[in-house]
């Protein structure tokens, strides 16, 4: 079979996998979701408040689909010995990491999708809609945040601890990133650290997408950089065992 059929049928394999998961389907698909419809709820007559909490919950969405999903579920095969018997078939490293990331894909892209659908349609949030940029960037998000949950998944020492760890990167990123309300007015050190991290730029891209139309250059580069660094990462610190 090709390299190209095993990775098709990895994905179709994937897919089956985590529809079989009612909890990843909940954490990846209706928490950001629940996030949003109880909040937007408080603040649906303030558009202003909207404009900073779509493009936030969606950004929330591409790491939940991506970092964490990755994290917690290549822990778990690590730790019961799949990784170790998909080694020892004739599945080449590429070809499973291709399937693998290409369902996280699809999970960040529809989890996108139905925030912004809400958004709009539940919530009459009036704004333009770049497609071309809502597309450039969530996709510079998932390669950074997919790349980076593929490579903290194997610093994490054991599955028991996996928790602990994802949300202790998870949680202080979303808080910070401004997911749930303006992150200008955050304290300078804060502001530092969030401008380092990419969370900040996937959303900043996001807003330009949907709400002012512009396209910010630092976020691209910015984004650029954590693309190839996480690419990097997971390739060096992927192991089967």
């Amino acid at each position: 079979m090709s390299l190209g059929g095993l990775v098709l049928g990895q994905y179709r394999f994937e897919r089956k996998m985590f529809w079989r998961n009612p909890s990843a389907a909940f954490f990846t698909f209706a928490l950001p979701l629940l996030f949003f419809v109880l909040i937007a709820s408080v603040f649906s007559t303030d558009s202003d408040e909207l404009e900073v909490l779509v493009p936030g919950i969606a950004g929330m969405s591409i790491v939940g689909a991506t970092f964490t999903a990755l994290s917690y579920y290549l822990v778990q095969l690590r730790e019961n010995g799949i990784l170790k018997r998909v080694q020892g078939s004739p599945m080449p490293a590429s070809a499973y990491l291709a399937g693998l990331l290409a369902s996280a894909v699809a999970n960040a892209f529809v989890s996108v999708l139905v925030v912004v659908a809400v958004g709009r349609l539940g919530y009459g949030m009036d704004a333009n809609l770049d497609v071309l940029e809502l597309l450039v960037f969530t996709t510079l998000g998932v390669i950074a945040f997919g790349g980076l949950g593929v490579a903290f998944a194997f610093v994490i020492p054991n599955a028991d601890s996996a928790p602990a760890y994802v949300n202790a990167v998870f949680l202080p990123l979303i808080f910070i990133s401004g997911v749930f309300y303006s992150a200008d007015d955050l304290p300078p050190v804060l502001d530092a650290i969030a401008r380092a991290l990419p969370l900040k730029h996937v959303i900043d891209g996001l807003s330009g997408a949907l709400v002012t139309g512009t396209w910010p250059a630092g976020a691209l580069l910015v984004l650029g950089v954590w693309c190839v660094a996480g690419v990097v990462a997971a390739l060096r610190l992927f192991r089967w065992e």
